[in-house]
């Protein structure tokens, strides 16, 4: 990076801009470097899906450098409900920074993607040039397209522009600052806040399914780690998935024990096995990024929890839940 950078976080608020601005503020090997200054947006600072609203927000801060996160995201049921708005808002999101980013000479862009814009129908473990062979699953088909549109637009603009505009493809994401709700949450800490629910009333706690489907889980300061080494490392347009080796997914079952001993939860636990499991995996292939970043260590899974188990303690009264 040049000697001075400003470095624009959007949707810097939360849990994944949240981990930025901690290991900027805290890691000696991936923190804020002289010269360079961090920006974190939210909400608040503007609409991205307004042009105009964007192009004050670039007027502003003349960023040198983007993180862009933000993007409009929501469970399930919200998805199947309403494909179109999630692909027009986050095409129009998407297509509204890197415009802008050209625009203003902007040195650099990474984006971040998700797991779900591979195809439904693969083989695994995916990698980086399965993204477009297929159409992604039909339940969130609106998301999954306009964010496989990034890739697209960062290498359009490369192409007619010379503009070095990149994406990473996270797995699933958990730590300090996530959403806690119980039912438009990810996994985890809906299920740190079910546990939390069952230890306070003396109920059971009870997870739906065999417990037998796999994932891989991506502590949010490592991925944080790994988006800034991205920024200031990964030379190409290409996307590339930041997560853990594929040996290191965790089965639900295996997540739920290490959530009640972390939780220090000594009532009933048990499985609904009438609830449907949902896919069994989308194993993901961590080995381009290993062989760019070869030296990079993950968090322990058990560690990361435990430290997302202690942020929820100490924060419960106060988080997005």
């Amino acid at each position: 990076m040049s000697e001075k950078s400003v470095i624009l976080v959007t949707g810097g608020t939360g849990l994944v801009g949240k981990a930025i601005q901690w290991v900027v503020e805290n890691d000696s090997t991936y923190g804020k470097r002289e010269g360079e200054e961090w920006v974190y947006l939210s909400s608040k600072d503007g609409n991205l899906i307004d042009p105009a609203a964007t192009k004050a927000i670039f007027e502003k801060y003349r960023p040198t450098h983007i993180i862009h996160l933000a993007a409009k995201v929501g469970g399930l049921f919200g998805n199947m409900a309403a494909n179109l708005d999630y692909f027009r808002d986050n095409l129009l999101i998407n297509d509204n920074i890197l415009h802008h980013a050209k625009e203003f000479g902007v040195k650099k862009v990474v984006s971040c993607l998700s797991t779900c814009i591979f195809p439904d129908k693969t083989t695994y473990p995916i990698d980086e040039t399965m993204v477009h062979l297929g159409p992604p699953h039909d339940s969130n088909y609106g998301y999954s397209h306009s964010k496989r549109m990034v890739d697209v637009m960062n290498r359009a603009y490369h192409d007619q522009y010379g503009c070095n505009f990149t994406s990473v493809i996270p797995t699933n994401v958990f730590g300090p600052h996530d959403n806690f709700h119980l039912v438009n949450s990810h996994v985890i800490p809906g299920l740190i806040h079910k546990c939390y629910l069952a230890q306070q009333n003396g109920t059971p706690f009870i997870m739906a399914g065999t417990g037998r489907p796999l994932r891989q889980f991506i502590y949010s300061r490592d991925l944080a780690k790994l988006f800034i080494w991205t920024l200031r490392e990964y030379k190409e347009i290409t996307p590339l998935i930041l997560s853990v080796p594929e040996e290191e997914e965790v089965s639900i079952k295996q997540l739920g024990d290490a959530i009640v001993k972390a939780m220090g939860y000594t009532g009933e636990y048990r499985f609904d096995t009438s609830k449907a499991d949902g896919q069994y995996k989308k194993t993901a292939s961590n080995k381009k990024l290993m062989s760019l970043n070869p030296d990079f260590k993950f968090t322990p899974f058990e560690v990361a929890l435990n430290e997302t188990v202690e942020w929820f303690k100490e924060n419960v009264d106060s988080i997005r839940k």
